[in-house]
């Protein structure tokens, strides 16, 4: 027997092992961002039917006039 047919198998595993991780890994961060951008959005659409009237004047105090709400 050759020390070449012995390390073979083992070099092969560690491999494995190391690609498995790292497929783990990235399915994992995929599966993170997925869920943020669908929380994100999700929140975004509450956010938006759950608007008041009172949100359109929220920027009663700046300077600058607009013709929203005026009949022009």
């Amino acid at each position: 027997m050759s020390t070449e047919e012995t390390v073979q198998p083992a070099e092969e595993v560690k491999e494995t092992n190391k690609l498995r991780v790292l497929g783990w890994f990235t399915v994992g961060i995929a599966l993170a961002t997925v869920g943020v951008l669908v929380g994100r959005e999700l929140r975004s659409r509450y956010k938006f039917n759950r608007r008041t009237p009172y949100d359109f004047y929220s920027n009663a105090n700046e300077k600058h006039s607009s013709d929203f709400g005026l009949g022009v």
